[in-house]
């Protein structure tokens, strides 16, 4: 006798009604024994806390926006370029050369405003000199957002403010600041109305991939780390006051000096006048004050014939000892070439240089062919364009068919045009052992240079030309530029300038190159004057060794010190100290 079934429950009924994938689900997701009313409840309690949740956190954004100056709103709606943060660029004792400071710039939404006339009655009261005609069509345009102008002063903007115009508002923007204005001009460029760099180091700060920070919102602080550059202030500031004096003194078109570490190829200090303040880069547009030492290519004259030396000397073919005959003139072809106050006679290679010779120099270059001469050059990075920081440089100009005439004329400066850096590159090779350093504007220990640096003349070499070059300033046409104590050593060059193809004889580039200490060489200094006039100092002559010389000299005097060259008196003539000490190794 079987006993009565016990009775099912209604969940257990559904259970056993409904297949078994949906009654393992079910039961996964409630349990057992839930009640569905109370789940029911539940969920819809928990949806009430998500949505109050979100009320509150957009509740919070509202009161975020109100409180926070608009700059943030407009900038996302914003089809302008607004000017974001650029590091701090210093001298090499940290001095400031460039920084940002935040200004006010002026924008409309000009949906927003009522009475497009009236305001800009209005802001033509506060801002006399704007562009009322201009302004108006900006505010008449479809457009969202509109500038109404670009970095006004905070007394604008306080009045501006108190005219409650709707639709108007202010976003603070970074704008550049030079604080020693034209003082490194040339050296650090300057910027646009939206902080991006256009020239100097400025422009090579974008292309190191400071304009993609920019684009992509990541620029826009101010915790950038600040660029350090070789540029001495101090060294900058004595250089252009003298270069302005020689200049007005000689009144010449214009005046350039550079100031090289031959150790390192940091440029220390670097001039050219007339010059701008980036302050105000408007004055930059004017041609006539661009940065004649990168920009620029010129015959570089007599300083040349350092390198011809030099060329000769590393050669073996030739040595201090070796003479030339300077008699008369050396014709060549059509061609005849002369030597400013010759002494027509055989000159030793020592007297080339003190002289100057122009016919013993070409009888060198001329001994060792055109092919020797054309590759020595291009060794020392005369015939290529020179790279550095700044992106404003030249090509040099080199003769298209290099003959035997090219090589005689460029022995002696003339027919190839380069720029005065990149000559002076070359010359830091001459005595620094004989180590082609590329310059950089940046700071650079001697081990750095030492990685790029490449070997292109015999220390020994590099040896001679240190003597040669004392020796001129102790009895050639460097002697106005030696300075007690320093140990000068240099080279002038005078050059004619070309005019409608032709050489004029009273428009002269001169140019003077010095080392110093000369027996051991730390710093090279170049000094151009751009066609120097005759004065009654001058005793009628407006060549180098009377004008660019004894400005280099001037300045050597104020550097030397800031440069943290110790002087020394009473050392011996060249002969006994420089190619005493060679002789000896």
């Amino acid at each position: 006798m079987h006993s009565p079934a016990a009775p099912t429950s209604a969940p257990q009924e559904r259970a056993l009604q409904e297949p078994w994938r949906r009654h393992l689900v079910r039961t996964l997701l409630y349990g057992k024994s839930v009640d569905r009313a109370v789940k029911a409840r539940a969920r819809i309690g928990l949806a009430i806390i998500v949505f109050g949740i979100c009320y509150a956190v957009i509740a919070g954004r509202l009161v975020m926006y109100a409180a926070t100056d608009n700059t943030t709103v407009r900038r996302s709606y914003s089809a302008d370029a607004v000017a974001t943060a650029r590091p701090d660029i210093l001298d090499r004792n940290g001095e400031i050369l460039a920084t940002d400071v935040r200004m006010p710039s002026l924008f409309a939404e000009p949906h927003r405003i009522i009475d497009k006339d009236e305001a800009v009655e209005l802001l033509a009261t506060v801002i006399p000199d704007l562009d009322v005609t201009e302004v108006r069509e900006r505010l008449s345009s479809r457009r969202r957002f509109v500038w109404l102008r670009r970095e006004i002063t905070a007394k604008q903007r306080q009045e501006v403010h108190r005219l409650g115009l709707p639709g108007i508002g202010f976003m603070h923007e970074n704008k550049r600041v030079y604080p020693s204005g034209p003082l490194v001009s040339h050296l650090i460029g300057h910027v646009n109305i939206d902080n991006q760099g256009i020239a100097g180091i400025e422009k090579w700060l974008d292309s190191r991939g400071l304009a993609d920070l920019h684009l992509a919102g990541l620029a826009r602080d101010r915790l950038q780390q600040p660029v350090e550059l070789a540029v001495d202030i101090r060294v900058q500031h004595a250089m252009r006051d003298e270069l302005i004096k020689a200049r007005v003194k000689y009144k010449a078109l214009a005046a350039a000096g550079l100031v090289l570490d031959a150790r390192t190829g940091e440029i220390v200090s670097m001039v050219s006048v007339p010059d701008y303040d980036p302050n105000n880069p408007r004055e930059a547009l004017d041609p006539t004050r661009i940065n004649r030492l990168t920009t620029g290519v010129f015959e570089m004259g007599s300083t040349f014939k350092a390198l011809t030396l030099a060329m000769a000397l590393d050669s073996g073919r030739m040595n201090l000892n070796s003479t030339f005959d300077a008699r008369g003139s050396l014709q060549y072809g059509k061609h005849t070439i002369h030597d400013y106050r010759g002494q027509n006679r055989v000159l030793s290679m020592g007297e080339v240089f003190t002289y100057s010779s122009n016919i013993g120099t070409a009888r060198m270059a001329l001994a060792l062919g055109v092919e020797h001469h054309k590759q020595f050059l291009r060794r020392l990075g005369q015939l290529d364009r020179l790279r550095t920081e700044l992106p404003e440089s030249a090509e040099p100009l080199v003769p298209r068919r290099w003959q035997e005439i090219n090589t005689v004329t460029i022995a002696f400066g003339h027919g190839l045009s380069v720029a005065p850096l990149q000559a002076m590159m070359a010359n830091a090779a001459l005595v620094n052992g004989g180590l082609l350093i590329p310059p950089t504007f940046r700071k650079r220990t001697e081990e750095e240079a030492m990685q790029v640096a490449t070997r292109v003349l015999k220390p020994d070499t590099s040896e001679k030309m240190r003597y040669l070059m004392r020796l001129n300033a102790e009895k050639g046409s460097a002697r106005r530029a030696d300075v007690e104590g320093f140990y000068v050593g240099g080279k002038t060059g005078t050059s004619e300038k070309v005019v409608n193809g032709r050489y004029v004889r009273n428009k002269l580039l001169n140019s003077f190159t010095a080392v110093f200490p000369a027996d051991q060489p730390r710093y090279l200094l170049l000094v151009m004057l751009d066609e120097p006039q005759v004065i009654p100092e001058t005793q009628g002559y407006a060549t180098s060794g009377w004008n660019a010389a004894p400005t280099a000299g001037l300045i050597i005097a104020r550097i030397a010190p800031l440069l943290a060259i110790t002087p020394r008196f009473d050392l011996p003539p060249a002969e006994k100290l420089i190619l005493a000490s060679a002789q000896r190794r």
